[in-house]
């Protein structure tokens, strides 16, 4: 029987756990173990991944919403406590700061030069053992996801990397070592079919947490709901999809300024298609506050151009 000589015990890795390990090795001490105390006592737990050596972080927002008290322990066994610096529930995310500097931190990659079939490394605290790694492909991206606000978030990465409660927040990870996702929600009946928000997402909302708190969109002053066109209509319009969002009471704010009535199906906002309400919110942005934005509207069988000007929700 041959047995591995010293010389040879520590071979070099085939290419796929290279990378693997790679991947675990620049980005793991990064990793953290989030426990948040709610007020009444109850807490939760899940992961954050630092992007800076003076401890701020980013997590899921449903692991901290709420919280009283948020700490981090490292994968080297050092804890801290936390400050929630703003938390963004339309994106899923959240910005805590730890009381600590000089702490390993990971580096943001670009989700959108993302490959479907590409290697991606997840690494979190499932079931509380920290600093876990579990690695897949990218099985598709553009996928859109509800956020617990009841926004759709746009660009998320679906991947059969496993994830298991506790992930969440955590960091999804390319064979260079670069975060191109924070891990977020997995769906518990199907096999392989987990979800990140995308590092560019993720980048925005950082930059908006860490300068206001929040993030900033803008709003119309609409109570609008999705409605299924008649079919006459709807061929008439030729607009590729049978549905538009109809203003549900008399509108305020900007909308109510700009001539938008009860009643009225609006059919594009700024030269966009608008066939439901998330398509309004995902149009709805910062940059658009204040500008003056042609909304195009069906009122009683004729096609109407308006104009309004978004305002700052908040």
């Amino acid at each position: 029987m041959a047995y591995d000589s010293p010389d040879t015990a520590h071979d070099a890795l085939d290419p796929y756990s290279e990378r693997v390990a790679h991947a675990f090795e620049t980005v793991g001490p990064a990793v953290v173990h989030i426990h948040a105390a709610g007020r009444n006592g109850h807490g939760g737990t899940g992961s954050g991944v630092l992007f800076a050596p003076d401890g701020y972080l980013i997590t899921n927002s449903h692991v901290v919403a709420g919280a009283a008290q948020v700490s981090a322990v490292l994968s080297d066994g050092r804890r801290f406590a936390g400050e929630i610096i703003g938390d963004d529930p339309a994106t899923d995310l959240a910005v805590v700061r730890l009381g600590g500097t000089g702490l390993p931190h990971a580096t943001l990659g670009s989700s959108s030069r993302l490959r479907v079939g590409q290697l991606v490394v997840a690494i979190g605290n499932p079931l509380g053992f920290q600093a876990t790694v579990t690695a897949g492909i990218v099985s598709a991206l553009g996928r859109t996801l509800r956020s617990p606000s009841g926004r759709l978030i746009e660009s998320v990465i679906q991947t059969d990397a496993p994830l298991n409660p506790g992930n969440s927040g955590g960091a999804l990870v390319d064979g260079q070592g670069r975060v191109v996702g924070v891990n977020t929600a997995m769906i518990g009946q199907a096999q392989g079919l987990c979800f990140a928000i995308g590092a560019d997402t993720a980048r925005h909302v950082v930059a908006q947490l860490m300068a206001h708190g929040r993030v900033r969109r803008s709003r119309l002053g609409v109570a609008g709901q999705t409605v299924t066109l008649d079919s006459r209509l709807a061929r008439r319009l030729a607009r590729g999809r049978d549905t538009a969002v109809q203003v549900m009471e008399p509108p305020d704010g900007p909308a109510g300024q700009g001539g938008l009535q009860a009643g009225d199906l609006i059919l594009e906002f700024a030269g966009q298609p608008v066939f439901a309400v998330d398509d309004l919110h995902r149009l709805l942005t910062n940059e658009a506050a204040g500008r003056e934005t042609p909304l195009l509207v069906l009122r009683q069988a004729q096609i109407l151009t308006l104009t309004v000007s978004p305002e700052l929700d908040g």
